[in-house]
């Protein structure tokens, strides 16, 4: 059961015409090294194991540093950008600007102060509120 077969091909492609050859290792012992006879009867003695090639820390810690990248990308700087888009357009609200908030109450804009906005939600009765200017969804008014 503990038999290993080498198989050589002779030409440079099996596809070729290539004889195939197998060869016993049986009784070769690890340690040993023996030469391998081919069909035209030159020997050549196995080839010696290159060592493999260290591998920088850089590259082993690449992967890491990519999704620290990407998440940096999607949980950061995406609400961030968002963030200051929303507050560019409360910044440009101004008097009858037609708005939504985010409960879905549509208005026109009355008074406009640092901490809220007066927004009028009903022309027959004159019905104002009051919201925060994070409470504004959407500017509806087109400029």
């Amino acid at each position: 059961m503990n038999s290993l077969y080498f198989l050589a091909v002779a030409g440079d492609q099996a596809g070729e015409g290539g004889i195939i050859s197998s060869e016993s290792m049986e009784g070769k012992t690890e340690g040993k090294t023996e030469s391998i006879t081919s069909q035209d009867g030159s020997t050549s003695s196995p080839a010696k194991e290159v060592p493999p090639r260290p591998v920088s820390p850089l590259m082993q810690f690449l992967p890491f540093i990519l999704i620290i990248v990407v998440m940096y990308m999607f949980l950061f700087r995406g609400p961030k950008k968002k963030q200051q888009q929303h507050q560019q357009m409360v910044q440009s609200l101004r008097r009858n600007d037609r708005v939504r908030t985010i409960g879905g109450i549509l208005g026109t804009v009355v008074d406009i102060k640092d901490d809220e906005i007066t927004l009028k939600v009903d022309e027959s009765n004159n019905t104002k509120i009051k919201v925060a200017p994070s409470a504004i969804s959407k500017s509806l008014s087109v400029d």
